[in-house]
């Protein structure tokens, strides 16, 4: 196993991440058009009067509204969606899933996604109609309630739809001791230590606490158990705990919903000037959908280079616990270089890149902190 950079595998990094980026801005700039066109050709309008033929239900109309919208949206975006989830991955080998198996996930994401999206908009929209000026408030506090819930219910009812979860076993009993006894010296209740099979859509490997309160649980990836040594799973794992010591993810929670609560307030008074601009009905018709939709994702464009900065500050928190958790500052290295190699991440991304679009810091950095340490 190999525990030096490949220097082929970086080239591909580096134009694997260019690729990705560059559909990340084309998928950003359809979103924003598409949007845009529902407002100016009085598409939105148009398809509001069309339904309120079908019903006057408040309930209803936002349900046949966000199914029109969105639908169309999808349909245009499915080329892309394909060749950025499917095409390119295998494309530089980091994909072993089969085509059933991704449109298989696809319908799943959906089955999934579209009734707690719709659950969510519609929510949002009797705060709109109940609230009046004050729904901005009303939507963070249920965001927050939504964060909180799916963060303690996703490791049992969602991901086991998508990843098989088995407990180690015998096989693994020495790693699983190990690692159970670095959870207890954290002050880290978990339910178990569980494998899941990974390597049945990509080649990277990846581990994770997952949950929170009784539903906390150590997942690896059968990628991560196959190709890592006990020792470089041990500080990948200590990596994952460093989040629970530092209490990472209510800080996420909390400091996400602070930020979306200021975008909600800003979307507010933005989408009073779209109502009369576009001459919509209230704040509450639903035609003015893409106005809000559009405030909202310019806000989180302009807030994701502070987000990030937040997340890589928590990121490197965790680094500096598993170091000095462990000790083994070896292993740590010898394990993000083999996810370098193995997931294709770019070591040296320029630093525009990194404030923009790393969430994490970058390898290169992680591996001579690890190297540095002492």
């Amino acid at each position: 196993m190999q525990t030096t950079l490949d220097p082929e595998r970086q080239k591909q990094a580096k134009e694997y991440a260019r690729i990705r980026r560059r559909l990340w801005l084309v998928d950003t700039a359809f979103s924003a058009i598409y949007a845009l066109a529902w407002l100016f050709f009085g598409w939105s309008v148009s398809v509001r009067e069309w339904l309120t033929t079908i019903t006057t239900n408040e309930w209803l109309l936002v349900a046949l509204y966000i199914a029109v919208f969105g639908g169309i949206f999808s349909v245009f975006t499915l080329p892309l969606g394909y060749y950025s989830g499917f095409v390119l991955p295998h494309r530089f080998g980091q994909s072993n899933q089969s085509l059933k198996n991704w449109i298989m996930d696809r319908i799943k994401g959906l089955a999934i996604g579209a009734p707690l999206g719709l659950l969510m908009l519609e929510l949002l929209y009797l705060a709109l109609r109940l609230t009046g000026d004050l729904w901005w408030l009303y939507a963070a506090g249920g965001l927050l309630l939504f964060n909180v819930l799916l963060s303690n219910l996703a490791p049992v009812l969602i991901m086991p739809l998508f990843n098989k979860y088995v407990p180690l076993g015998d096989e693994h009993k020495d790693l699983e001791e190990r690692l159970l006894n670095l959870a207890k010296r954290a002050n880290t209740k978990v339910k178990g230590v569980f494998k899941f099979d990974m390597s049945k859509r990509t080649k990277a490997a990846n581990a994770a606490l997952t949950g929170i309160g009784n539903t906390r649980r150590i997942i690896l990836g059968d990628t991560l158990i196959n190709e890592f040594t006990p020792d470089e799973i041990e500080t990948v794992l200590a990596h994952e705990l460093g989040h629970h010591v530092h209490k990472d993810i209510p800080f996420l929670i909390i400091s996400g919903t602070l930020l979306v609560t200021i975008g909600l307030f800003i979307a507010s008074q933005a989408l009073n000037y779209a109502v009369t601009f576009f001459s919509f009905t209230s704040i509450a018709d639903i035609a003015a959908f893409p106005a809000l939709s559009l405030i909202l994702g310019a806000y989180g464009l302009l807030t994701q280079p502070l987000e990030n900065y937040l997340s890589r500050w928590r990121e490197n928190m965790a680094d500096d616990y598993a170091l000095q958790s462990t000790g083994k500052h070896e292993a740590f290295a010898s394990a993000f270089t083999r996810l370098a190699n193995q997931n294709l991440g770019e070591i040296d991304p320029e630093k525009w890149v990194v404030f923009m679009f790393y969430s994490h810091p970058p390898l290169g950095e992680r591996i001579t902190k690890a190297k540095r340490f002492t």
